[in-house]
């Protein structure tokens, strides 16, 4: 088992970077909690990491903290809930807010992110409720990484349109989420301001 990665941030692909460990390239797919708290490319990074291996592929997810990935652990253990459903909730919200909806039984806040209906928000508010690790309540939020000098707004603006419909919104969705957001922002954090918008709407 690959339990964590150190070394150069060669891309940054959302969700997708990939992190060059003593010559070898470890492609991972990560949340884009994590994804805004990450460096630049040719910047050092380590990640925590989970091994999912399939028939048909070896897959590799990175998260910033531990507490993350310990909660993607305990997500994709809720009946109907894989990988890719956890990566999409612990990209709507960061583990504290997940943990406050199952406490406060707050199915709505749930239901706002892609591919969570009624009955799968109610089926992780039960579920999780039992499966909750030991959570810190000091530790801090992750930080919003400001933009490296000035991208082209529509390169920023369609990859950022590109990594919400891989997180499962649809286009048109994806589009609303994005507009009246100052687009000379990284990718990343278009991402995360159009995900914090969809949430307070």
């Amino acid at each position: 088992m690959i339990g964590r990665l150190s070394g150069a941030l060669l891309e940054k692909h959302p969700p997708w970077v990939i992190i060059d460990v003593h010559g070898v390239g470890y492609e991972l797919e990560a949340s884009m909690n994590t994804l805004v708290a990450l460096p630049a490319p040719g910047e050092k990074v380590s990640l925590y990491t989970h091994l999912t291996i399939r028939d048909d592929a070896h897959l590799l997810y990175g998260f910033a903290r531990e507490h993350e990935r310990a909660l993607f652990r305990a997500l994709i253990k809720v009946n109907g809930v894989g990988p890719k459903l956890a990566l999409a909730i612990l990209s709507g919200m960061d583990e504290d807010a997940f943990m406050r909806c199952v406490r406060d039984d707050d199915s709505k806040a749930l239901t706002k992110l892609p591919g969570v209906g009624k009955k799968t928000a109610e089926r992780l508010i039960i579920e999780m409720r039992d499966r909750f690790p030991e959570w810190d309540a000091a530790h801090a939020p992750l930080a919003l990484e400001a933009a490296n000098g000035q991208p082209a707004p529509r390169d920023s603006l369609a990859d950022a349109e590109a990594a919400l419909v891989s997180l499962g919104y649809k286009l048109t969705e994806a589009s609303r989420m994005l507009a009246d957001i100052d687009p000379r922002q990284s990718t990343e954090a278009l991402i995360k301001a159009a995900l914090t918008k969809r949430m307070g709407g």
